[in-house]
């Protein structure tokens, strides 16, 4: 008897797929059974899938593909329709694939189903459980891509509640090496994980068989289990369960684990079950090989921050040292920002921070090199404006160098910004040096906030020989200065102005606490907590790396200080210098009075305190060839308080009075000292000379109502 009559005679039909043609062969009996004349057919895909219900042609491709992947049987049920697209009946499809030379055969039968009919309850759970099916992989694979963390995609994976079929246990297995280790498990409680902790990949485990192979293992019993793997059976058995599957793990073409999904119901492991267990492998695998390179990354970026960042030393003696790098989040995570806390040959302390332009290797790079030429011109005990000359030669000699090198590259030019401070530990003397780099800030002892103008040159890189003059500060007693890279101060879309406002406010909501305390502030108001110097990437990117450096002066015991030299209100005190070549400063200057008066309660008395600086300064640097040395100090409380402003200058020619004709354009300084300060005068010095003049708070005029008057230093004519 031949084959095809034994078939006809039970309703089964033949068919087979080629893929070098693309077309299908029906026997008699399939093309009955799809409505066809009943002799043999040979059909092209568009055709064949004309016959098919539009769902369930998309699923039986899906149970094909899975089990051309897996090299296992393809079955499902479809249904048959009419050109009017009527449901005329449900067969059954089982095909197996084979490779017939370099083309794919699949060979398989269709049997007609005679239940369920159409519109019957079983065809309406089908629609359900695909859409259930559909909805758990959509939550499933964005859970899983939204996972930033090998830990948080465990979770999710031990989260995952499969439609009609939800895993009791599970483990993911991860491959180094030669051996098969596990990265996670769930439901496993009192689970003693060292037999498969690390196994090599020749053992005989059914996850190590998957690695081998790249097949799927399903075990849909325990015989099942015990027949094939004897070994690892006793081991196994005391856990429950009576299903298992373990899939291959396969991201970019190359198996990186496997998965065990294990039941303590039984689970047949039908098409659909399986195609739902290796797509969440699939999402799985992807979602872990991403995560390990950004870790990978994370990791890479927090060694070359902790190589390029220093631990600066907390325990200078009178002086506290707090510093902070927080990297932009993007990338290896990693730029141009950097600090440094250097000991000098006269023993002092040299406090460096700085920027090189981007936020990619290149730029960690430069920086790194810059550091290291920074330490050593600065270990050779060159003053800070030498320091920065060398460092910015240094700077474009390596960029000509690596132009030179490659000229066909196209390389950006880079330049970096720094500010150099040289530090006298005993008299808080601060020696500044800047090159385009933002101005420090000084928090004083009453809580006021002052950004410190000083001098500067050009950005490190872009002019070979450019000098840079040093600004001298001091730091007093229970004062605080902040240096600050400028993604700590322009974040968030603010200017230098409004950031500052910001950082203010965060440090006077701080001021009792630690200069560690106040970093942490200090960055988490901006960027997100952060507790460490070389702190690991943070969740968010950002837009900017951040370099932070707090220098702290001790404030004086109380009861350590002579008793005329302490006072109930703290003094609020600026020491400047108007360098006699920078004439635009004077601005500068004002600005800084203004800041220091910022609370005094008459506006008019600011303006006069302002406008009587500005004159001061401005004669010392049109009638004298020095600088001027402004110090100027507030003490007292609230309502009743002294400004003296003190400007020094290195002439001996002292002030005298003249009488300047209406149109005259000078030689009102000290009418206008008379007129508008409560005391003047001017004192000699061994080298120069110093005047000043005195405002005191709540006196309306000058001789009314206030202290004794004082007596001038010289008697002017």
């Amino acid at each position: 008897m031949r084959m095809e009559n034994v078939l006809s005679a039970v309703a089964t039909g033949v068919w087979s797929w080629d893929s070098a043609s693309g077309t299908t062969t029906f026997d008699a009996e399939s093309a009955r059974l799809l409505e066809l004349p009943p002799i043999p057919t040979v059909m092209d895909e568009a055709s064949v899938r004309a016959h098919f219900h539009p769902v369930d042609w998309a699923e039986i491709k899906n149970v094909v593909d899975l089990a051309l992947a897996e090299g296992t049987l393809a079955e499902g049920t479809l249904r048959i329709v009419n050109p009017e697209n009527e449901v005329v009946r449900v067969v059954r499809s089982r095909s197996l694939p084979r490779l017939q030379g370099e083309s794919l055969l699949l060979v398989g039968t269709m049997q007609e189903v005679p239940d369920p009919q159409p519109g019957t309850t079983t065809g309406q759970v089908r629609g359900d459980w695909r859409r259930s099916r559909e909805a758990f992989l959509l939550d499933a694979g964005r859970a899983l891509a939204e996972a930033r963390s090998t830990t948080e995609i465990l979770r999710v994976t031990a989260g995952l509640s499969m439609p009609g079929f939800t895993p009791d246990g599970q483990a993911v297995f991860g491959v180094e090496g030669d051996h098969l280790r596990i990265i996670g498990y769930h439901g496993y409680d009192g689970y003693d994980e060292r037999p498969f902790a690390d196994m090599p990949l020749d053992a005989d485990y059914p996850a190590c068989e998957v690695v081998r192979t790249g097949r799927v293992v399903y075990l849909p019993s325990s015989d099942d289990y015990r027949a094939r793997f004897p070994a690892v059976w006793p081991l196994v058995e005391s856990y429950g369960r009576l299903s298992w599957a373990y899939v291959p793990l396969v991201a970019g073409g190359r198996t990186i684990g496997a998965w065990m999904a294990a039941f303590s119901d039984p689970v047949r492991f039908t098409p659909d079950e399986r195609s739902i267990l290796t797509t969440v492998a699939r999402m799985l695998a992807h979602a872990l090989s991403r995560t390990a390179a950004r870790e990978s990354e994370q990791e890479l970026s927090l060694g070359l921050q902790r190589s390029m960042m220093p631990t600066v030393e907390p325990d200078i003696e009178g002086m506290q040292v707090a510093a902070r790098y927080v990297p932009t989040g993007g990338g290896l995570e990693i730029g141009g920002d950097w600090y440094d806390m250097i000991p000098l040959p006269s023993g002092r302390i040299a406090l460096v921070i700085g920027d090189v332009q981007g936020h990619d290797v290149r730029a960690a790079g430069l920086m790194g090199q810059l550091r290291i030429a920074l330490r050593a011109y600065a270990s050779e005990g060159h003053h800070p404006d030498a320091v920065l000359a060398r460092a910015s030669r240094f700077l474009a000699g390596l960029l000509h160098q690596q132009e030179d090198a490659d000229p066909a590259a196209d390389v950006d030019p880079r330049f970096a910004t720094c500010l150099y401070i040289e530090v006298d530990p005993a008299t808080g003397t601060l020696d500044i040096a800047r090159a385009g780099h933002p101005d420090p800030a000084t928090r004083l002892t009453d809580g006021t906030l002052l950004v410190r103008p000083t001098a500067g040159g050009l950005p490190l890189g872009i002019e070979p020989d450019t000098d840079y003059p040093t600004t001298r500060l001091v730091l007093e007693p229970g004062e605080l200065m902040l240096v600050c890279t400028d993604g700590l101060i322009e974040t968030g879309g603010h200017d230098l102005d409004t950031g500052w406002a910001r950082l203010h406010a965060t440090i006077d909501a701080h001021c009792g606490e630690q200069l560690e305390q106040l970093a942490d502030a200090l960055v988490s108001d901006v960027h997100g907590p952060s507790s460490h110097h070389t702190t690991g990437p943070l969740s968010d990117r950002r837009e900017d790396d951040i370099a932070l450096l707090l220098l702290g002066r001790d404030a004086v015991p109380a009861g350590s200080e002579p008793e005329p030299v302490r006072q109930l209100h703290p003094a609020r005190r600026t020491v400047l210098t108007v360098p006699q070549a920078e004439h635009t400063r004077v601005s500068v200057v004002r600005g800084q009075l203004r800041q220091l008066m910022h609370d005094w309660s008459d506006v008019e008395q600011v303006d006069a305190a302002v406008l009587l600086l500005s004159e001061m300064v401005t004669n010392v640097l049109l009638h004298t060839d020095g600088d001027a040395m402004l110090v100027a100090e507030m003490i007292g409380s609230r309502g009743d308080r002294r400004l003296r402003v003190d400007v020094a200058d290195p002439s001996d020619e002292l002030p005298r009075r003249r009488q300047p004709g209406e149109m005259a354009s000078s030689g009102r300084g000290l009418m206008m000292l008379e007129l508008l300060a409560h005391a003047w005068g001017v004192d000699p010095r061994g080298e120069g000379k110093c005047i000043w003049f005195e405002i005191y708070e709540g006196v309306s005029e000058p001789g009314s109502a206030g202290p004794e008057p004082v007596v001038p230093a010289i008697a002017m004519p």
